[in-house]
């Protein structure tokens, strides 16, 4: 059974987006950065994950139901 998610606007979106086997981690899932590009504009800075994820180049993400993640990149140590 297809789940939903009502997003802050009050639309309805999948769960997943994922149309291919194996499919990809949810959007609830710890390892949801590694799902599926379906839209990708890199020129803006984000894309659309097959967990309907939009995941920014500086690593915030926007859940499907509106939760921001903070940007979280490594922290580089200068040696």
């Amino acid at each position: 059974m297809d789940r939903t998610t009502t997003t802050v606007t009050g639309t309805r979106l999948p769960d997943s987006l994922c149309t291919h086997t194996p499919k990809c981690p949810s959007a609830d899932s710890p390892d949801r950065e590694a799902a599926v590009v379906v839209a990708g504009h890199p020129e803006q800075g984000w894309s659309l994950l097959c967990n309907a994820v939009v995941l920014f180049e500086d690593t915030g993400e926007l859940l499907p139901d509106g939760q921001v993640v903070a940007p979280h990149r490594p922290l580089v140590v200068a040696a």
